[in-house]
């Protein structure tokens, strides 16, 4: 295995100011070629949030010379062969975000801009980039060797439900035509990768990696192969692993004993070329030489019962600890997927974020603004992974449910480089976060347990009892980043899991006395025990409880502050009731939401499944008639329905709310009465302006010292306290085909 920090470089190696983009920049280097050249749908920004800069820059820091071909023009070949043959291989990524979420809403409306192009302009990449990149470089070069990555391919690694096609595509492998495909957190692979191609291994060799998936013709020898339905299986009543409590290989993880979804030995009849004997006679297969075939593409396309099957085995062989590899047919041919990567060391994540980034964008784009770029520029990123497991998100299929930490002499080193460095900083650090802000540090106190635990969350039904919620070392980083000279303000704007924030009270205090700029976005998602139990979030009645422990403790700041719930409509799951009763809940609670925001069935995501199969792979799989299914919102009339509930307020919707509740048999909600939800009659259109209105534009002048915010029903902010900024949504865009 790769180890990011031992690897050999070249002697008296300097890193260039930018990864070049043209010849004329290598010529200045002294290259005549690139070792490496990397593909991205994203305009290139040398900083550790974009994927282009962390990959090209750890692979020029093992001695490779690498160059970036930035949102080429992608209708022919030219484009590509900008820098000319790469030495060994082609990168190729559709940028930090899949290109189809990237260029269409929801509703799958095409997007007017795209945050990660100069001057937000959209247009700039092809639908499914990762896809046409590939192609154009082979035609550039045919004999070059494609490594595909970015979270595109790793959330397309298998046969996968397109929303935007609504069918399921085959792998993204195998439509790209590359040699392999990286998954994951991709720096350990690659690096791997890189340096055994140097050596002289040809990529068709390299079928080892961990992280990587490839075509492959048969399992090969010495290698066990199982089929996926003897562990899950469809169709009958069997003991299966509950993805909610430990494995049976540890003595202090804890089984659920006679209920349907309690774990089973692995008893599989199969041709075995190594087995260890287990106790009590049951069999035990070596996990390091196992693969498990799931149900081919063909099948997973017919049968919603076998897509929910592999999903919910995919994501149960997800843990680095005890994960096995997969195969997949698809046609005549089989894609194989390694195990995932294992996860980066401190020392690791901190020599990732150490390496030379410029910090900004590369001087090509003069003084056009990258919106994304604008949006990070002052915000550190401290850890990777989530063990949340959340359903309709994608994280740990691509950073991993493992948290992978920098060390705080690293992050204090990266906020004194802003301080220093870039253009612009005003004393503010707009988020010391991650992608769940307050998981940094928090793991299994057994490391034992943690590699063997087969649970999709860690925090869902409940707070895992092996799981330490021990917050004080980001309570110490707090402390330590506002102290430092220079920065007057560290505020916290990634997602926050306020469930484990509660079990830590003086966490809570130092997030709020210091670190809160007047609003804090969390996300309870919804209100109602059926939607989150498909979501595997916690009930509404954590969300009040760290709602207390908010408002005692700005108090004790005297301070003005103020929550920011976000919530989902049309998630897999929901009724028309649920979201009635959300609308109710916002009415109570005086929550006017401005925009709002509808399930989007991303690939790959558990709740994905849901929506294209009606089936809830959080459970077992069965033909059964009495096997639970799953509503989803699909019709456009009932998606606008159920983003209406979310704008109770906007009377634009009180005509579509009022025929709906009429049809539900709750007219009794329709009047002018405090709990009722809508009035009967229409207001004058004169004498109504909606939320996004009165927040922009010259529609309204705000009185002094008062914030006009999302959430149009907050009360507005005392003093003159820092301004309350309401950015733009992350845009995104592509082109198609």
């Amino acid at each position: 295995m790769a180890q990011l920090t031992s690897l050999n470089t070249q002697a008296n190696f300097q890193p260039a100011p930018f990864l070049p983009m043209s010849k004329a920049e290598m010529r200045k280097l002294g290259w005549t070629e690139c070792d490496i050249i990397i593909v991205t749908g994203d305009a290139y920004v040398d900083h550790p949030s974009f994927g282009m800069a962390i990959i090209g820059r750890l692979l020029e820091s093992q001695g490779f010379k690498v160059g970036i071909i930035a949102q080429p023009d992608w209708k022919s070949a030219d484009a590509f062969k900008a820098l000319g043959k790469p030495r060994l291989f082609f990168g190729v990524a559709a940028g930090n975000m899949d290109s189809m979420i990237n260029r269409y809403t929801a509703d799958k409306k095409i997007r007017s801009d795209d945050a990660y192009t100069p001057g937000g302009k959209g247009g700039s990449r092809p639908d499914r980039a990762s896809i046409v990149y590939s192609q154009r470089c082979r035609e550039a070069f045919k004999d070059v060797p494609i490594v595909l990555g970015g979270i595109e391919a790793s959330l397309r690694r298998i046969a996968h439900y397109d929303y935007w096609q609504d069918k399921v595509r085959r792998s993204i492998l195998l439509d790209s035509r590359a040699d392999l495909l990286l998954f994951g957190n991709a720096e350990r692979a690659v690096v791997e990768v890189a340096r055994r191609m140097d050596m002289g291994e040809a990529i068709t060799d390299l079928r080892d990696v961990r992280g990587t998936a490839f075509v492959r013709k048969d399992t090969p020898e010495g290698w066990m192969e199982i089929d996926s339905t003897r562990i899950d299986r469809p169709g009958k009543i069997d003991k299966i692993i509950n993805p909610y409590v430990n494995t049976r290989d540890l003595e202090s993880c804890a089984i659920e004993n006679g209920s349907e979804e309690s774990a089973a030995p692995e008893e599989v009849a199969t041709q075995p070329l190594h087995l260890e004997s287990l106790s009590e006679n049951k069999i035990r297969l070596n996990r390091s030489k196992t693969v498990i075939r799931i149900p081919s593409f063909e099948k997973v396309s017919a049968d919603p019962v076998l897509y929910a099957h592999a999903s919910r085995v995919l994501h149960l062989e997800t843990n680095p600890g005890n994960a096995r590899a997969l195969v997949q047919m698809q046609g005549d041919q089989e894609v194989w997927l390694n195990p995932p990567p294992i996860p980066l060391t401190t020392e690791e994540m901190d020599y990732v974020f150490g390496l030379e980034y410029a910090r900004v964008p590369h001087p090509a784009y003069g003084d056009q603004e990258i919106p994304a770029y604008k949006m990070i520029r002052f915000s550190v990123n401290i850890m990777r992974g989530c063990f949340g497991g959340c359903t309709f998100c994608s994280i740990t299929e691509h950073e991993g449910r493992i948290i992978q930490n920098r060390s705080q002499e690293s992050i204090i080193k990266e906020i004194e480089e802003i301080r220093d460095k870039v253009p612009g900083f005003t004393g503010v650090i707009s988020d010391l976060g991650g992608p769940t802000a307050n998981m940094y540090r928090i793991a299994c106190k057994s490391p034992e347990i943690e590699a063997s635990c087969r649970k999709l969350s860690c925090v869902y039904p409940g707070i895992c009892p092996n799981l330490n919620t021990d917050h004080s070392a980001l309570t110490q980083l707090y402390r330590e980043a506002r102290q430092l000279k220079g920065v007057k303000k560290v505020l916290i704007a990634s997602g926050l899991r306020y469930d484990l924030a509660v079990e830590d009270p003086e966490y809570v205090r130092e997030l709020v006395t210091h670190h809160v700029g007047g609003y804090l976005k969390i996300a309870p998602e919804h209100t109602e025990r059926g939607p989150l139990d498909h979501m595997m979030k916690p009930g509404i009645g954590t969300y009040d409880e760290f709602k207390k422990m908010f408002e005692r403790f700005s108090k004790e700041a005297g301070k003005d502050q103020y929550l920011i719930p976000y919530f989902i409509a049309a998630h897999p799951g929901t009724t028309d009731e649920d979201m009635m009763n959300l609308a109710l809940w916002l009415k109570r609670n005086d929550f006017k939401a401005d925009q709002v925001q509808a399930f989007y069935p991303s690939p790959m995501a558990t709740a994905t499944a849901m929506y294209h199969t009606g089936r809830n792979p959080l459970k077992r799989q069965s033909y059964k008639r009495s096997a639970e299914k799953v509503e989803s919102v699909k019709g456009e009339r009932q998606r606008r329905l159920h983003k209406a509930f979310l704008r109770w307020h906007d009377p634009d919707n009180w005509p579509l709310l009022r025929e709906a509740l009429k049809q539900m048999g709750r007219a009794d909600l329709i009047g002018d009465k405090p709990h009722q939800l809508i009035p009967e009659t229409q207001p004058d259109q004169q004498e109504y302006q909606s939320p996004r209105r009165k927040n922009s534009g010259k529609a309204v002048k705000a009185r002094k010292g008062r914030v006009l915010t999302q959430h149009t029903g907050l009360p507005p902010r005392s003093g003159n306290g820092s301004k309350a900024k309401r950015s733009r949504p992350k845009t995104r865009h592509q082109t198609k085909l």
